[in-house]
């Protein structure tokens, strides 16, 4: 049997809309003393962003870490494509870009 607690709930990051600060649950808030893995419901209503000085209500929630980006009813469009995380897109990318080039590259050793 495991002692381990299971999150229920993932640990969405949040944005602010003024100046770009990301608030990560898992690294929490130095400047005002909140520890790692306080939700951002749990901040207290006094939380200003610590970049520009907002309310929390002017955060949005961006999802967690390296989750696949876009809006939830449209992930499964586009082939599986789009349920992709950004670092698994950057692979097909630039994979695809190194192969076109190797092919390229090829087409000089025909005679």
């Amino acid at each position: 049997m495991s002692n381990q607690a299971v999150d229920a709930k993932p640990l969405d990051r949040h944005e602010c809309r003024a100046c770009g600060y990301i608030y990560e649950p898992t690294k929490g808030d130095g400047k005002s003393q909140v520890p790692a893995g306080t939700l951002f419901e749990e901040l207290p209503a006094r939380w200003r962003c610590p970049i520009c000085g907002v309310p929390k209500s002017q955060f949005t929630n961006i999802g967690v870490s390296g989750a696949p980006s876009g809006f939830k009813e449209n992930l499964n469009y586009g082939l599986g494509v789009n349920r992709l995380t950004p670092g698994q897109k950057n692979i097909l990318i630039f994979g695809a870009l190194a192969l076109g080039v190797l092919f390229f590259l090829s087409l000089y050793g025909l005679q």
